[in-house]
């Protein structure tokens, strides 16, 4: 038998969203920028 699942709110799911989304830019600067300073240090 599925189970009935309460959706969660629609913040809840933003604010997730939002988190993951702002974690997965600030990986990627943080490895470019990383990159960049081993390829090109000053």
């Amino acid at each position: 038998m599925p189970r009935e699942e309460n959706p969660r709110p629609l913040t809840q799911r933003l604010l997730w969203f939002a988190a993951l989304w702002l974690g997965g830019v600030g990986t990627v600067a943080l490895i470019s920028f990383g990159l960049r300073l081993w390829i090109a240090p000053k």
